[in-house]
């Protein structure tokens, strides 16, 4: 393979978060970005002694944001909405970006809601920085 024709992997430390309606939404990390498929064995009286494997509903984790917290409060309303009991459901969009900034990957997240807040830790003998946490629901993920 010539040097020119190396394919390197992306780097995890730049991305981004678009959530439909929210528009200023940069997170510090975003956890949770997977599927699982359990396997159910079964067997008919008729089968060979030997269980089958049959794939089962497919299920997603929940997504966790965690964010410096500033004065803009558009995800904790949300967050009420879904508290009060009037969620409000988005789509979210994970992107990875090159080291240029250029759209490389992307994720579209489905029907998505916020089932969690989570606020800071304090400790006054720390230099560290108030850091909010939102964890969110969905009902599936495509890679586009």
């Amino acid at each position: 393979m010539a040097v020119g024709d190396r394919q390197d992997p992306y780097g995890v430390y730049k991305f981004l978060v678009e959530i439909d309606g929210i528009k200023r939404a940069g997170f510090q990390e975003c956890t949770g970005l997977d599927s699982t498929q359990e396997a159910v064995e079964y067997r008919e009286g008729t089968d060979p002694l030997t269980m089958r494997k049959v794939p089962a509903l497919v299920t997603y984790s929940n997504i966790t944001l965690n964010r410096g917290m500033t004065d803009d409060d558009d995800l904790w309303q949300w967050r009420k909405l879904a508290q009060d009991g009037k969620v409000e459901r988005r789509n979210l969009s994970i992107v990875l970006l090159d080291d240029t900034g250029e759209e490389k990957l992307r994720w579209n997240v489905r029907n998505c809601w916020p089932s969690k807040w989570s606020g800071p830790s304090f400790n006054a003998q720390t230099n560290d920085f108030a850091i909010e946490s939102l964890e969110i629901a969905h009902e599936g993920i495509e890679a586009g």
